[in-house]
């Protein structure tokens, strides 16, 4: 079963905020160590520590700038820099410090490169790589290519990884809603043809009526006898447009229980949910089956509307129907809403309706029809 896409982009921040935090507490380690062991003072440490719980604090927020999407420049990202650069100077690269194969001017890259366009975050690169390594070569004596290549390397695979990380996001959030506008596109297609099915029904029937009706209020006072032709005509006319509505309307609630769940199967797999149906109703009368395909198509809509499912069930045995999803993000009680006037119409009809979530974080539609 595919992750729901919100899930999945909580996942992906909440990974990168664990990784930082585990990077927080080997660098606060090593410097603790690096103090018992006599190599750096307390004030050094202090400052350290300080400079490091301030770069981590800030790297969520700067790294949530650039997920939502590629803005330029920001102030975080410049007090990022500052004090990832301050960081380099104050602390020791040399002790266990070594022992840590990356530090905060790689880390601050990683950044970088999702705020800089790829040009900017080459040249960029390659001038703190080159900066920190002169440094760390001039302050601890170690041989210039192994820290160049180390900090090359860094610098290249952490702006690699960062960069990955991004894409994973913004496809995930586009998945997403790519699913919540074929939703509502269902719902928008619905409601067009229920439109069109109108216009095609009156537009005809009330151009002539408001045609005949403006010729009979001229005709009063000349041709009595033919005004009152002509509203007889409107009467006729306005009986036959309410017959044609009314059939419209019995038309649509009069509705085919294979076909709504063939409809819903449809709809719920272009929104990226699998269903499973299981259908036992052979002896059901028609009034019986057409309150199901109610329950099954104002069921699908919810759904659709109210939840982030990937699994649905429907199970009709007999007069009962099941409908079971995962996703859930609420339960739509309000009065009003289309289970309250499917839990009215169904009770009227001497049936019984409940919508729940289950002790197992499901959903569960609950219909039973007189069967």
């Amino acid at each position: 079963m595919a992750a729901r896409p919100e899930t999945a982009r909580k996942i992906l921040v909440y990974w990168m905020d664990a990784v930082m935090a585990f990077l927080l507490l080997m660098f606060l380690v090593a410097t603790v160590t690096e103090v018992l062991q006599g190599r750096v003072s307390v004030i050094r440490a202090v400052l350290v520590v300080v400079a490091l719980l301030a770069f981590f604090g800030l790297f969520p927020f700067v790294m949530r700038e650039a997920f939502e999407h590629r803005p330029g420049p920001t102030p975080r990202l410049l007090i990022a820099g500052a004090i990832a650069a301050g960081l380099v100077v104050v602390m020791p690269h040399d002790g266990d410090m070594t022992s840590l194969w990356m530090d905060p001017a790689t880390l601050w890259l990683s950044l970088a490169g999702m705020h800089l366009r790829p040009r900017t975050t080459a040249w960029v690169s390659a001038a703190v790589v080159a900066v920190v390594a002169a440094f760390i070569v001039l302050t601890t004596g170690r041989s210039w290519p192994g820290v160049l290549l180390s900090e090359a390397v860094n610098a290249a695979f952490l702006i690699g990884a960062m960069l990955l990380w991004r894409w994973l996001w913004w496809v995930i959030r586009d998945a997403q809603k790519s699913r919540e506008a074929r939703a509502r596109l269902a719902v928008a297609e619905e409601r067009l043809r229920f439109a069109r099915d109108l216009h095609d029904l009156l537009g005809h029937s009330l151009s002539v009526i408001t045609l005949k009706s403006e010729l009979a209020a001229k005709l009063a006072t000349k041709d009595a006898g033919r005004a009152a032709a002509e509203m007889a005509a409107v009467r006729v006319l306005a009986g036959e447009s309410l017959f044609e509505v009314q059939r419209a309307v019995h038309g649509y609630q009069a509705l085919d229980l294979d076909e709504e769940l063939a409809g819903v199967r449809a709809a719920l797999e272009a929104a990226g949910a699998s269903c499973v149906i299981e259908v036992r109703a052979e002896n059901l009368p028609p009034a019986a089956r057409t309150l199901l395909a109610w329950a099954v198509r104002e069921g699908g809509t919810n759904i659709l509307k109210h939840s982030a499912a990937t699994r649905c069930e429907i199970r009709i045995d007999g007069g009962v129907l099941e409908m079971v999803n995962d996703g859930v993000t609420g339960t739509p009680t309000a009065a009003g809403s289309g289970l309250h006037g499917l839990s009215e119409r169904l009770v009227t009809a001497g049936g019984s309706f409940s919508a729940a979530p289950t002790s197992g974080g499901e959903f569960l539609l609950r219909a039973a029809v007189p069967a």
